[in-house]
């Protein structure tokens, strides 16, 4: 049974349909907004890899390269490969939601006060 993604024009966030058949004609509509402008995307696939493997490739050096702290679209694209190295344990539309939000410009301090404010120590 296929599960398509789809991506709504109207509230920018995904949905899920799944099918009983490849050959099944859908009508997709948004789980969030119920919009009809849905836009199919390309979905991730798994690869298995052990968890060790994945702590490996995110404690590399090099996957900080070209980060630039102060650009949020930076930040995002950082976001979403650090997402991907940790799998479904972390990734998700919540998270997906997170990132849009940062790229956009809005920051990680807008809903709960915490985040970059400026001081060199968050804790």
């Amino acid at each position: 049974m296929p599960i398509y993604e789809y991506r709504c024009e109207e509230c920018r966030r995904k949905t899920n349909v799944l099918t009983l058949r490849v050959s099944e004609v859908v009508d997709p509509s948004c789980d969030h907004c119920g919009g009809t402008k849905l836009r199919r995307l390309m979905s991730r696939f798994a690869i298995p890899r052990s968890e060790d493997t994945r702590l490996e490739s995110l404690a590399d050096p090099s996957a900080m390269g070209g980060v630039d702290e102060s650009d949020p679209k930076s930040m995002a694209r950082w976001m979403r490969r650090m997402g991907k190295e940790l799998g479904d344990d972390v990734a998700g539309e919540d998270f997906d939601q997170m990132i849009d939000e940062v790229e956009a410009g809005g920051g990680l301090d807008d809903d709960d006060g915490g985040g970059a404010t400026g001081d060199t120590d968050d804790f």
